[in-house]
């Protein structure tokens, strides 16, 4: 005789981040980054360019600088479309590397810096990678992007990512206990974007059994990260 099995599916309600300036974890991989960003508008030129890895805080710190410069946020696609800039003393272009690579993107991208530089306008660029990485196809572009402030946030220590996995917990009102904390670090990769996922998952878990964090849910957690991972 089968029976049924109740398989509570959560509601994705959404949460909503700290982004504040005293919410950002500052650490050895960050801490350079940060300093430029609080150097602002002492910078040498006028662009800067943050790159590092997926979920790192890059787009936290330009939220703490668009915050202070009240600048507008740019995507690729902003910059493809000549988006107006008028009355705007300061930009963020969010993934400009995306823009590296298709000639008439650089083209625009060249423009833009010049311009920017000619109204006395500030850019901060996040990249995944520094410009030095990249394969330009505007030489200009290269050369200005390349000789740029570049500053790079590397992959988090053992301290930053218990900080992390905490702050990302109670970002969703979620608690996590020391000895849940222990169990997690040395079985997860070392990681933001790691971090960030395995969180989420622990979240929408949680919610479907309703229960709270613990060994045993993270022990399904992180099994269950492993097979996503094989597949």
């Amino acid at each position: 005789m089968s029976r049924s099995v109740n398989i509570q599916i959560p509601l994705d309600l959404g949460f909503r981040e700290a982004m504040g300036r005293d919410d950002f974890l500052v650490a050895p991989c960050n801490q350079e980054a940060v300093a430029w960003i609080d150097r602002w508008p002492e910078w040498p030129s006028h662009i800067l360019i943050l790159h590092g890895p997926s979920a790192s805080g890059k787009s936290h710190l330009a939220a703490v600088w668009a915050e202070r410069t009240n600048a507008s946020f740019w995507s690729p696609d902003d910059v493809v479309s000549e988006k107006t800039c008028q009355n705007h003393k300061a930009i963020v272009i969010e993934r400009a590397d995306l823009l590296i690579g298709d000639k008439e993107a650089e083209t625009k991208l060249f423009h833009l810096y010049n311009m920017a530089k000619e109204e006395q306008m500030h850019i901060l660029c996040t990249m995944a990678q520094p410009p030095s990485q990249l394969s330009f196809c505007v030489a200009d572009l290269s050369s200005r992007l390349r000789s740029a402030q570049s500053i790079g946030i590397s992959e988090p220590d053992d301290a930053l990512l218990s900080a992390i996995i905490v702050k990302l917990f109670l970002d969703r009102q979620m608690q996590i206990s020391p000895d849940v904390l222990r169990y997690i670090l040395p079985r997860m990769d070392r990681s933001f974007v790691a971090a960030r996922r395995l969180v989420t998952n622990a979240d929408k878990m949680a919610l479907a059994a309703k229960k709270p964090v613990s060994i045993p849910l993270m022990r399904q957690v992180l099994s269950q990260m492993n097979d996503d991972t094989v597949q």
